[in-house]
């Protein structure tokens, strides 16, 4: 058995979940509400405030789905209840980000200004202070959106290995490089 599988989820308090008979998992909370679909072959049963999963075989394609939508059940759970939180700081010389609504404007060393438009589900703001990196903190119900746009404003400036310039998680560790003056 998968041991991730075969964990049941456990309902917080003021989190609902509906299967309808076409495998369709909907889950509504304080935050919001997720649907999902899942596989025809996996069974998805829903007793007491305990969500659990059922495959029908032991073939390697029912043992990988099985653990695959136990996990993206979970994660919606607990989206709907606590939600996902991601910070990311902009490391350099001038880098800055303003949030206005659901757009993001990033100055990232480049000759012009990033205008990114953020999905509604997501919540972005950024923080700046005097002799610290500008941090966007993004926050979200859904995990998989939010980590997506995370990614992408990642993408934007990915951090490199010399100076540790570019956007990266907070807590991130960048390993550094030895310019080639260390080599002399």
């Amino acid at each position: 058995m998968s041991r991730i599988g075969k964990a049941p989820i456990s309902l917080p308090k003021g989190v609902e979940i509906t299967i309808s008979d076409k495998n369709l998992v909907t889950v509504k909370g304080p935050k919001g509400t997720l649907v999902q679909p899942v596989d025809p072959d996996m069974t998805v049963k829903q007793d007491a405030g305990v969500v659990s999963l059922e495959r029908p075989s032991d073939a390697k394609p029912h043992r990988a789905k099985h653990g695959l939508y136990r996990s993206l059940i979970a994660n919606m759970v607990k989206g709907v209840s606590e939600g996902f939180v991601i910070e990311q700081e902009l490391v350099g010389v001038g880098y800055r980000a303003t949030a206005k609504g659901q757009q993001l404007q990033l100055a990232l060393g480049f000759s012009h200004t990033i205008t990114i438009d953020l999905p509604s589900e997501i919540k972005v703001s950024a923080a700046q202070e005097k002799g610290k990196n500008p941090i966007v903190r993004l926050e979200s119900a859904d995990k998989q959106l939010i980590g997506q746009v995370a990614a992408k404003l990642r993408s934007l400036r990915k951090p490199e290995p010399y100076k540790g310039k570019g956007v990266r998680f907070v807590g991130e560790l960048v390993r550094r490089k030895a310019g080639k003056a260390a080599g002399k």
